[in-house]
């Protein structure tokens, strides 16, 4: 019932039907179609049962593809974006975004030298990449509250990091079809992205757990720092202004209202989904074999 619910709100907001959509109907029906059912949904994702399941959830040690997914977005990724941003004037930002892809899928696509990568892993992922999208639609009315950077770490903290930041660029890309793509697309994705991996590298060493507040904490910090520091860069050196740094503060203290949005709502929507979508996934892990 939450899920046709939601539907419903899909429709409503993005006026599908003209006599039934957002300019029509009043606004609390608006609001609370969605509310509704976002609420029916975590009581379904929620569980009576607190018992934990075993799996090896720390290690030491990196995998290669992990590795070589780290140099490719540290160095290869943010090059791209620069000559975008320089040589090509901003004006091939779908070019530039296809390239993101690409140079982000490559490591993912380095499984096969370690072992066999299972099509039911990748339906996941793709997945969790539409659920990260149709949460972004979903909530379309409120700017800057948004479950993507959630569901981009929960993946990562699930899945690894190379997956986390193929949830946060595909995610990004694809929702921008709706949105409007752009020259911030590239950008978009980039901070999406990394925070997944960051997020899923901290898991694999150990760093962060999987409690509530660990994760509301580094939610909070990585919307505020990654996604929003990148994102005031972009709006600084696409202002087509004399670039300084007391013009990139202003960029920052404008930015920071929405920028504190995005983090509250990406706390909320940890603190509530996190551990049940991680249950749900360990346990999707343990059926199907995906546990390396």
């Amino acid at each position: 019932f939450g899920a046709v619910l939601f539907i419903l709100g899909l429709i409503v907001n993005l006026e599908y039907i003209p006599s039934f959509s957002a300019k029509t109907l009043p606004t609390w029906f608006n609001w609370g179609i969605i509310g509704v059912s976002v609420a029916l949904l975590m009581i379904a994702f929620g569980t009576k049962s607190k018992r934990p399941i075993d799996l090896p959830r720390k290690s030491s040690k990196l995998s290669k593809r992990t590795v070589s997914m780290a140099i490719m977005v540290l160095l290869a990724i943010p090059v791209t974006i620069f000559v975008g941003m320089t040589y090509l004037q901003d004006q091939k930002y779908l070019f530039i975004s296809l390239l993101v892809m690409i140079e982000c899928m490559v490591p993912f696509f380095l499984v096969f030298e370690g072992r066999h990568p299972k099509a039911r892993e990748l339906v996941i992922i793709s997945v969790l990449c539409a659920i990260a999208v149709a949460g972004r639609l979903a909530f379309t009315m409120l700017p800057q509250f948004k479950p993507v950077v959630a569901i981009v770490i929960i993946s990562g903290v699930a899945f690894g990091g190379e997956s986390g930041f193929l949830v946060g660029a595909v995610s990004m890309l694809v929702s921008n079809l709706m949105f409007g793509q752009g020259p911030w697309t590239p950008w978009q994705m980039f901070a999406a992205g990394i925070i997944g991996f960051i997020g899923g590298i901290l898991f694999k060493k150990g760093l962060l757990g999987i409690t509530r507040t660990s994760l509301c904490i580094y939610g909070f910090i990585a919307t505020m720092v990654i996604y929003g520091g990148l994102m005031n860069l972009y709006s600084a050196l696409t202002s087509h202004s004399a670039f300084n740094l007391n013009m990139l503060i202003t960029f920052y203290v404008q930015g920071f209202p929405m920028d504190i949005v995005h983090a509250v709502s990406t706390v909320i929507f940890l603190f509530f989904g996190a551990e049940p979508m991680l249950e749900k996934l360990d346990r999707i892990k343990v059926k199907y074999g995906l546990i390396e």
